[in-house]
């Protein structure tokens, strides 16, 4: 299905705020725990199973009560997603370790879409212009201008990291997915899978070997060849600088 466009304006972060009668605010909701609740349900249920009726179910008030924080459900999620990428942990830049600083971005990143999978769904959908999304983005952008690449290729920098980083979490979030859904373990998913593949064409499996041999996908599996990628995209940026003629003075 195709995805409906999304005017940039109608984002919550910049289209102006309407007015409201503060007095007639319904007690004892706020927009914060709304939000909170908000995270927790897509936690639990996925952004599919969403409704604003369940979630004034879940906070035992009235749909009604709801919309008087917010005009319809993309606002709320807006506001969920920042949410969540508000728990990111931004380390300091103090001792101007930009490697470093992206290194530890990027784990974050990751461990982010982990605890929240529907983020990684929402994060295609909508611009990140909340006040966390600007926040990380601050940051990674003030460890790449500490590095000496030159700045018209530090935004090709930073989306090397980033954009691996987001992709690889979503591909990570699709096979646990499917991995919930069938049942089983996920070294017992992988091996129906490898079984298929090997019965389909026993050389795509010996040449995928000589690239990993690892006999089977874990956890720790992940964890290793995520780092290793982040790793070899860290020393690429590494070797753009190294190659750089010095700035003349």
């Amino acid at each position: 299905m195709t995805e409906k466009f999304r005017d940039p304006a109608a984002s919550i972060w910049v289209k102006p705020t309407k007015a409201r009668k503060r007095s007639a605010a319904p007690s004892p909701l706020s927009r914060d725990r709304i939000v909170r609740a908000t995270a927790e349900l897509l936690d639990r249920d996925g952004v599919q199973a969403f409704s604003m009726r369940k979630l004034a179910a879940e906070l035992d008030v009235t749909p009604m009560s709801v919309y008087w924080y917010v005009d319809n459900k993309d606002e709320l999620l807006e506001l969920a997603l920042d949410e969540v990428l508000g728990e990111i942990r931004t380390p300091p830049l103090d001792d101007g370790d930009w490697r470093g600083h992206l290194h530890a971005l990027a784990h974050e990143y990751r461990r982010c879409f982990h605890r929240h999978p529907w983020a990684a769904q929402l994060a295609s959908q909508f611009l990140a212009l909340g006040p966390n999304a600007l926040h990380l983005s601050t940051s990674a952008i003030g460890a790449i201008t500490r590095s000496a690449l030159p700045p018209e290729q530090a935004g090709a920098a930073l989306g090397l990291i980033f954009e691996y980083t987001y992709g690889y979490a979503v591909l990570e979030v699709q096979w646990l997915n499917r991995v919930r859904a069938s049942g089983l373990s996920e070294k017992e998913f992988y091996d129906v899978i490898h079984g298929i593949v090997e019965r389909a064409d026993a050389r795509f499996v010996e040449q995928a070997e000589l690239l990993d041999p690892e006999s089977n996908i874990s956890a720790a599996t992940r964890d290793r060849r995520f780092s290793q990628g982040l790793d070899i995209a860290l020393a690429g940026i590494d070797a753009s600088i190294a190659g750089t003629p010095p700035a003349s003075h």
